[in-house]
C-alpha cells in the first residue's frame, strides 16, 4: 500500500510539473488535460483520478515544495506561522520567487493562497481558536506575500520579517 501512494505522489507531482512547464507558453485556459497527460506521459485517466481541476494541481505542488524546503531546512513548525516565524514563510516563497511571479503572471493567485490556507489554517474543528488563528495569520501573511510579488521580491526575507515585527 505504502508503495502505491508513493506512485500516486509521483504521478501527481509529474501532471503537476507538466501543467507549470505548459504555463511558461500559454495561458492555463489554453492548456488542455490531454496536452498536460502528454506532457507528463502518463494516461488521462490519471489526471482526473487525482485532480478536479489545473489549479488543484498547482496547489499541489506548492504543497509538495514547501514540504521538501521544510524537510531540507528541518522546519519543526510547519503549520504555524505566526508573527515569531514569518522569516521561514518568507524564506520558502523567496526560494520559489521564480514559480510564484509565473502563477501572477498567469492570474493564479488563488492557487498560492489555497496553499498556505491548507498548510497554514488547522482542520481541527474542534478548537474554533486555532482556525481563526490560523485565518487571522494566513491572510496576514499573504497580503504582505502578495504585495511582495507585486513589487518584485525587492525586499529581502529577513526585511519582510522586520516589516512585521514592526506592525
Amino acid at each position: 500500500m505504502g508503495g502505491n501512494a508513493k506512485t500516486t505522489e509521483f504521478l501527481k507531482e509529474c501532471l503537476a510539473d507538466a501543467l507549470i512547464k505548459l504555463l511558461k507558453k500559454k495561458p492555463l485556459n489554453k492548456i488542455s488535460i490531454p496536452e498536460i497527460s502528454e506532457t507528463a506521459q502518463v494516461g488521462r485517466t490519471t489526471y482526473f483520478r487525482n485532480f478536479s481541476s489545473k489549479q488543484e494541481a498547482i496547489t499541489f505542488k506548492l504543497i509538495k515544495l514547501w514540504e521538501r524546503w521544510a524537510d531540507e531546512h528541518n522546519i519543526a513548525e510547519r503549520k504555524n506561522f505566526t508573527s515569531k516565524n514569518g522569516l521561514t514563510f518568507f524564506e520558502f516563497n523567496y526560494s520559489i520567487k521564480d514559480l510564484l511571479a509565473l502563477f501572477y503572471e498567469r492570474g493564479l493567485q488563488s492557487t498560492i493562497y489555497d496553499a498556505f490556507y491548507s498548510i497554514m489554517v488547522s482542520q481541527n474543528k474542534e478548537n474554533v481558536f486555532e482556525f481563526y488563528r490560523g485565518l487571522f495569520y494566513s491572510y496576514g501573511l499573504f497580503g504582505l506575500l502578495d504585495g511582495w510579488i507585486k513589487r518584485g521580491f525587492h525586499e529581502t526575507p529577513k526585511e519582510m520579517q522586520e516589516y512585521i515585527d514592526k506592525i
